[in-house]
C-alpha cells in the first residue's frame, strides 16, 4: 500500500487539522469530521457505481 502523498497536498491537509492548543498538535474533532466526510463521499460514489453496474444486468 502506497500512502505517500505530494508534499503540497500534505501541507494543505496539515493546515486544516493542526492545533497549537492540542497536546498532539492536531484538532481531533476537526480531523474526525474530515475523515467522516471523505468516507461519506466514498460511500456515495460506491453507491453510484453499484447502481450503474446493477442496471447493466
Amino acid at each position: 500500500m502506497n500512502l505517500d502523498i505530494p508534499e503540497e497536498q500534505f501541507r494543505e491537509i496539515l493546515e486544516q487539522i493542526k492545533s497549537d492548543d492540542s497536546p498532539v498538535g492536531i484538532d481531533a474533532g476537526k480531523t474526525h469530521v474530515l475523515i467522516l466526510q471523505k468516507l461519506l463521499d466514498i460511500e456515495s460514489r460506491l453507491e453510484e457505481l453499484e447502481k450503474a453496474f446493477s442496471n447493466n444486468d
